[in-house]
Order: structure tokens, then sequence, then C-alpha cells
């Protein structure tokens, strides 16, 4: 009987033979889009997103943000990895059947529901196409990148559905929506090839911690079962069987290389329109509060604990608050009041009173790096 590695490595490489063809063909109908006699014109949207319009001499429009030949194949075809798009939860008690405490799960609370999307099925999906409390939320997940991000799934008010292209941008997750087959990079948020080209989604705070911490903080949580319909290999990671997310190899190009660290340093990032910060996350876990200014505003960043890392804007009406912890807990300097991760004083002056919340996500240094170059970078010997 072959080895779980020999198992895996086949997977994998079937995998990458099967997605040739669909390269091929993808890249030879684009490149007959772009080498067309045409007319290119630009425009913006919103202001910091260049969108390239091009005519073809029959009169149809490609529109683009991301050149078309930078987006590369990642071997499978187009939903060659299938999408979940009829989750089934179960209960934390019931998850005890094939959930360890070790295992990393991409942890949403969303409207008073708290549900457990664990990695070891999402190495197998990227996309959960969910509705929680009513709401359409795609839950992604980018292994070459570790990046996991959700996003509200409408479109001009309507609920759509994303796959997973197999097409990949800076070694990330290029996502497209099945109502017009717009490309959409995970890791920015945009439609970046097709007619939505430009526009952006709604992005959720999840979080990214081992299921015992999750479930700790959530004991009434969901948590995504396998029974996903699809027969895979729950448990048995096809990266981690090449030891891809410990050594310094990037399988896929990237436009920007930075060596301030490790390319698979784990790295926390806030986007603020066409900018973006990176933040060391061991040094984020062991200063616990980080008040700083960035992109013209005042922030400040909680993480009590690990993979539980949240970030808000400190002004407040007219004032700008300074955090600390002090004695295990988040207090502001001006009036003493405690905090709570989520934003809100729970004692002292200002009990009652909530910061404005900035999405912040947890991915690879080399990712970050590749589409911000000369990100700025907190801890970790940037400063």
């Amino acid at each position: 009987m072959p080895s779980r590695f020999v198992v895996v490595g086949l997977v994998v490489a079937l995998v990458a033979l099967a997605g040739v063809a669909a390269r091929l063909a993808f890249d030879s109908s684009i490149d007959a889009t772009i080498r067309g006699e045409a007319e290119t014109r630009v425009g913006k949207t919103p202001s910091y997103i260049a969108v390239s319009t091009t005519r073809l001499p029959n009169g149809l429009e490609v529109r683009y943000v991301v050149p078309p030949d930078e987006i590369v194949s990642g071997g499978p075809p187009k939903d060659g990895i299938p999408s979940i798009d009829s989750p089934v939860f179960v209960s934390a008690k019931e998850a005890e059947s094939f959930m360890n405490p070790d295992d990393m799960v991409i942890g949403l609370y969303y409207k008073g529901v708290a549900r457990a999307y664990p990695h070891k099925i999402l190495v197998w999906h990227e996309i959960v196409n969910d509705v929680v409390a009513g709401d359409p939320i795609a839950v992604t997940y980018c292994p070459l990148c570790y990046t996991s991000i959700a996003f509200l799934r409408v479109i001009d008010g309507e609920p759509v559905e994303f796959g997973v292209s197999g097409r990949l941008f800076n070694s990330n997750l290029v996502m497209y929506d099945r109502r017009t087959d717009t490309l959409w990079s995970q890791q920015w948020g945009i439609a970046i090839l097709g007619p939505l080209a430009g526009t952006e989604l709604k992005m959720i705070q999840v979080d990214v911690m081992r299921w015992s911490t999750w479930r700790e903080l959530h004991p009434d949580t969901e948590v995504l079962s396998p029974e996903t319909g699809y027969s895979r290999p729950y448990g048995d990671d096809p990266y981690a069987a090449y030891l891809y997310y410990t050594s310094d190899d990037i399988w896929f190009p990237i436009k920007n290389r930075d060596d301030r660290l490790h390319p698979k340093t784990l790295v926390y990032g806030i986007i603020l329109g066409p900018e973006a910060k990176a933040y060391h996350a061991e040094t984020l876990y062991a200063e616990r509060v980080v008040n700083d200014e960035f992109a013209g505003r005042a922030i400040v960043i909680f993480s009590p604990m690990e993979g539980l890392v949240r970030a808000y804007e400190r002004r407040l009406g007219g004032s700008v608050l300074e955090f600390e912890w002090r004695d295990g807990k988040i207090v502001d300097k001006q009036t003493g009041s405690e905090w709570n991760v989520y934003g809100e004083a729970v004692a002292g002056p200002l009990e009652g009173r909530k910061l404005k919340e900035i999405v912040i996500f947890p991915g690879f240094w080399f990712s970050w790096a590749a589409f911000f170059p000369d990100i700025p970078l907190y801890g970790g010997g940037g400063g």
C-alpha cells in the first residue's frame, strides 16, 4: 500500500496535469483579446483602483485591473477545487468525532451566530458559500498564502455564489462569481478581470485559531461538517506533505519579494483604501495592545491571546484615545475605562461606547509584500 505522502503527492500531481489543458485554453483566449487591435482607456472604480477597458474589433470590451497575463494557472481547472455551496453544520459536541484540539479553524462570529470552518476541510475547497444570520457570506481560504477572509457575497443588492477559478494572482486564490464569470482577487477583495472589474466586496472579520480556543470562546459554535458531498481525505494536507508552510519556497509567480521576514512568517494586515500595513503576529501577541498611526488614521490593535486579533479606529467623538494592557485588561489612558476585544467599553466613564472596527486578517508575509510593495511593517524587526 502506498504511503500517505505518495497518495497525497499523486493527488496533487494529477490535479496539476488536469489543469494544463485548461490553462492553455484560458491563456490563448486572453491573448487573443489582449493582442487585438484595440483602443484602451483607463477609468477608476473606486477612485484609487485603475480599471483598463480594451475595445475589440468586434465591438466587445474586456475590463481588467490586473493584466490578464499576470493571472496564471494554479493547476486545477475551473471548479477543479469545488466550493462548498450547501454547507452542513454540526454542534461542537458532535464535532468531537472529527476535530482535534490543535486543528486550526476559521472562526466567524456574526450577528450572534458563531461558526467554525476547519482548515482541514477548507484546504480542499477554499470557498464556502454560506448564509449566516440571514446574510449571504463567502468564507474563503488560500492555503498558498494562509489568507482567511470572509466577504458579504452581495453584488448590486443580489446574492451571488463564488467558485474557485483555478487561477492565481501573486500566488493567491482567484475566485470567480457565478453570475458574470468575473475573476476576483481574494487578498484584495476586488474584481480584477471581467465585467465587474474594479468592484470591491465588503470584508467581514474572522479569526484563525486552534479549535480548542475557539470552542472555549464560543461553546455554542456550529462547525462545518466533513459531510460535504465530496470524497476528500480531510485531515491530509497536500501542502504540508511538501513542507510548504515552513520552507522559503513560493510555488507561483509574485510581482514583488521582500526579504525583511521569512516569506512564510505570519503577519496580520489591514487595508485602508490603496494602502496597507502589516503587523508581525508574534509581536502583536506579545504586546497585546498596539497604538498606531496609519493612512491618516489613529488606530489600535487588540490581541489578548494568540489568534484573537482586532483593529479599530481610536478616535471617539472629538478625542483620540490611547490604550494599554493593564493588569490583564484593555484600558484607555484618558478615562480609565475598560474595553473588551470587540471594541466595546464595558466599565468606566465610557461604558456602552463602541469603537469603529477595521478588518484585520492573517496571511504569509510574502503575500502581503507581493500585493503591497514596500508595505510598512510593525514588529519582527520592522519597527
